[in-house]
């Protein structure tokens, strides 16, 4: 059987380091595997988060040589096995121990955005009348497993903390945004709140959260810059501005 050198980020909040295991690994392995196999034979203690081992829960994310990926889906025989394989939690995160990381910040991230507030039906039996073409466009935005990996490579994320601060909500919380806004039933304005308080400004459109998605969601072109667009032609538009200034429309 082929071998292989990992150096796993071992420690918790207080720090920590690589730590070198040389284990042997089979055809088909993806990392998780191998990881597993290193909890099993050679450090019963170390923590790895995962559930479904099958990309669709988003439990296992990681930085696989410094690339954030989900372990299930990165297979051995996509990596360079001749040089060590670094294994590290995700660095726009707290370390909880080893590889586990507290990603509570998402979910209190999401429960200050507006919630979905539809208009009133458009029928005497309750229900609504649209296109299908407009509920196409929000979509793919449904597919997000949640696994955070955008918000890990983001650089204004991971360089400058800006979402454990609340100045900035983030890749998966623009789509999640842009979804609710691009919903043909839905009345709710966020654009104060992206442009102020979720730090839409921040973010400089490099596709970095695209590449990595592993739902092949178009983040930055989809969601993102359509977010900008409606931003800028509220608040820039010097037509609007000066609309708004004499007393007329947003």
């Amino acid at each position: 059987m082929p071998q292989a050198t990992f150096k796993i980020w071992r420690g918790d909040s207080n720090g920590g380091g690589l730590q070198t295991y040389e284990t042997d690994y089979s055809e088909g392995m993806v990392v998780l595997d191998v990881v597993h196999k290193i909890q099993a034979e050679q450090a019963n203690d170390l923590a790895v988060r995962w559930n479904c081992k099958a990309g669709k829960c988003g439990s296992c994310s990681a930085e696989v040589n410094g690339i954030p990926q989900l372990m299930c889906m990165t297979r051995m025989n996509t990596l360079p096995v001749e040089d060590p394989i670094t294994i590290e939690p995700m660095q726009a995160f707290p370390v909880q121990r080893d590889l586990v990381t507290d990603v509570s910040v998402n979910y209190e991230i999401k429960r200050r955005i507006k919630k979905f507030a539809p208009r009133p039906p458009d029928n005497a039996d309750g229900t609504w009348t649209m296109f299908q073409a407009d509920i196409e466009r929000g979509q793919e935005f449904r597919k997000c497993i949640e696994c955070f990996l955008c918000q890990d490579v983001c650089h204004v994320d991971r360089d400058h903390h800006y979402h454990l601060e609340g100045t900035f909500i983030g890749p998966r919380y623009f789509v999640h945004t842009a979804y609710l806004d691009m919903h043909p039933l839905d009345t709710e304005d966020r654009l104060a709140e992206l442009k102020d308080r979720d730090g839409l400004g921040y973010c400089n459109i490099t596709k970095c959260c695209t590449v990595v998605c592993p739902e092949h969601i178009t983040i930055t072109d989809n969601a993102i810059i359509p977010l900008k667009e409606r931003v800028a032609d509220r608040y820039y538009d010097p037509v609007r501005k000066v609309l708004r200034v004499i007393g007329i429309g947003k």
